[in-house]
């Protein structure tokens, strides 16, 4: 049976020593939440993951969900009596507006929880996340009287949430969707149409679920451009607020899928169904996306979810299984054979995963800052950049650390051998579980596109440059550092190298569309490489400076400085080729006529 230990070391690490997060107690939400209390918070979630989720896991994997002839589904045994502990301990609620009865903690204090979540049990964590980002869509554009009416119940866990994209003939392209939506004289719409992949789209956790739906009202323009958002409840609530009667909204079947089998993944079709538009009509779209940002950062938190268990798993298989002799001579002489940890091709596979878990949870969570400030900053300036980090990073967080999460979690299986393909250990579940991250919520190509086509020449490129003025300036004044130089070299040159691909993609990607089409994926591989290389450097100088502090006899700042070199000499070095390839522009991938393939 596998397990998961949720890593407070690491929380503490970020959250006191690289991101100084006591620097904001002046701000809403964080004065509120001094260090020791966060700890206190997070010490009680890692007890809930790892004693309650965490055994779900497999439960969850083998038993999957169960439709019945009526369309309501079972979810997987457990479930029901953890989430009830779920909500009664008030997880849910953990950041959400106190207005609404929220705990009003800063979001990066949800990310370490989320995080912990999803390493436990992705496909149970992702009936709050759901519902967190219903939240989210509704309390920064729904009325005041859509707001009193859904999110308290969204805050405390009572209903769930869920989002309404997909349809079978469009999944990326969203303007040729066909679900409708005919206006009602007592100012409802009438939903009528059919998605597909919607995650805890019909479950039995909660007495109601709240489906957030885009739709095209009739005689809206085609395209995006006629795209509204609506609120659909299960049951419609009568005139004391309480599910009242059935709406017309049905799971006609559960997708057959890779993993995740947990979580309740539905076809749901709206027959005259009762909805509410939420914001304004054919402004869908923008609404949507509130709720499709929030849930692009939960799912590159699943990338990292998964590749953090897996080593977890690994690395103590990898001392109890005794195969070999080291090639340098026997490690356990006492022994018929050594660990198969001694082995360098084994060493490299976990120590892959783990300079890529603690980059990029340095990444995630210094993302996160940024988003706190976005909504609590007094400072306009602050929060422009606050805001342009937000929009620049969340393509490069959902697809760099899913695609990385997912080729650990495949590493970590490989250390197994043939018991990593076999049920038994459970590796093979966290790969399974970890590949949907690279599709859903916009696949990684999408992303990169997003990236490139979008994000880096928004307001005239001022995002991006903000990045490398931020870099910039931490090496100019760190580089008379001598025990950081090693670093601060490195992010150097690598900041170098992402600031010539992105001249390069400003010069040729307007002039051919496709040499950004090409150069998408390989560009955003060298911005992630980038991000991890600063995030160990900002790592690196807090554990030198912990070390200094009294920490000189604590082995976890040196590991961590061993780690991060690991990253520099072992995973670094890909940023060149990424550049190489960018480089080379559309023409070697165009070349091919169609009929040629």
């Amino acid at each position: 049976m596998p397990t998961y230990t949720a890593p407070l070391r690491e929380y503490r690490f970020l959250l006191k020593d690289v991101l100084d997060i006591g620097r904001y107690s002046n701000l809403p939400t964080f004065s509120d939440a001094p260090l020791d209390l966060i700890d206190q918070v997070l010490e009680e979630g890692a007890k809930f993951c790892e004693g309650v989720l965490a055994p779900l896991n497999k439960v969850g994997d083998e038993h999957g969900c169960k439709r019945a002839d009526d369309g309501s589904v079972t979810t997987p045994p457990g479930f029901k009596d953890a989430y009830k502990q779920l909500t009664a301990a008030g997880w849910p609620g953990l950041t959400s507006d106190p207005t609404y009865g929220g705990q009003g903690l800063p979001h990066i204090v949800g990310l370490a929880w989320n995080e912990m979540v999803s390493s436990a049990n992705m496909a149970f964590g992702m009936y709050p996340g759901l519902s967190h980002g219903a939240y989210a869509a509704i309390h920064s554009h729904g009325s005041d009287e859509l707001k009193q009416t859904y999110l308290p119940k969204l805050v405390t866990g009572e209903w769930t949430g869920t989002m309404n994209l997909t349809e079978p003939h469009c999944g990326t392209d969203l303007g040729l969707l066909r679900t409708k939506a005919i206006p009602q004289a007592d100012g409802s719409y009438r939903i009528t149409g059919q998605k597909i992949f919607i995650s805890a789209g019909e479950h039995d956790l909660a007495p109601n679920i709240i489906h957030l739906v885009i739709a095209r009202i009739e005689g809206a323009p085609a395209g995006t451009k006629g795209i509204s958002l609506f609120i659909v409840p299960k049951f419609i609530l009568d005139k004391d607020g309480n599910p009242g009667k059935r709406n017309g909204v049905v799971c006609g079947a559960i997708e057959e899928k890779m993993g995740i089998h947990g979580n309740s993944t539905c076809v749901l079709n709206y027959d005259d169904a009762v909805g509410y538009l939420v914001g304004q009509e054919n402004k869908g779209l923008a609404a949507m996306f509130t709720m499709m940002n929030v849930a692009r950062l939960g799912v590159g938190l699943q990338g990292l979810s998964q590749s953090e268990v897996a080593y977890q798993n690994a690395v103590a298989y990898a001392k109890d299984r005794l195969q070999m002799r080291s090639i340098t001579g026997a490690k356990n002489p006492n022994g018929p054979a050594d660990p198969i940890i001694v082995h360098p091709d084994v060493r490299r596979m976990l120590m892959d995963a783990k300079a890529f878990n603690e980059g990029a949870r340095a990444f995630a969570f210094w993302t996160a800052i940024h988003g706190d400030l976005l909504h609590t900053s007094p400072d306009e300036k602050v929060r422009e950049k606050a805001d342009d980090y937000m929009a620049l990073m969340t393509p490069v967080i959902k697809s760099y650390l899913t695609d990385k999460g997912f080729a650990n979690a495949t590493n970590c299986q490989q250390i197994f051998g043939g018991h990593g393909y076999i049920e038994e250990h459970g590796m093979s579940q966290f790969v399974r579980d970890a590949r949907i991250t690279q599709i859903y919520e916009g696949t990684n190509g999408i992303q990169a596109l997003d990236l490139v086509g979008r994000k880096l020449g928004a307001n005239g490129g001022r995002a991006i440059f903000a990045f490398f003025n931020e870099m910039d300036d931490f090496i100019h004044n760190h580089e008379d550092d001598a025990e950081l130089k090693e670093f601060v070299d490195a992010l150097k040159d690598v900041k170098a190298q992402l600031q010539d691909g992105t001249m390069w993609l400003m010069q040729n990607g307007m002039t051919n569309f496709d040499n950004a089409g090409a150069a998408s994926h390989d560009y955003l591989n060298l911005f992630g490489i980038t991000a991890l290389t600063y995030m160990w450097t900002l790592q690196a100088k807090a554990a030198f400076a912990a070390k200094k502090n009294g920490g000189a006899a604590d082995p976890y700042f040196d590991t961590k400085l061993t780690t991060g070199r690991y990253f520099l000499a072992r995973t670094l070095p890909d940023a060149a080729a990424h550049l190489a390839k960018v480089k080379t522009g559309a023409g070697p991938v165009m070349a091919l006529a169609a009929d040629a393939f």
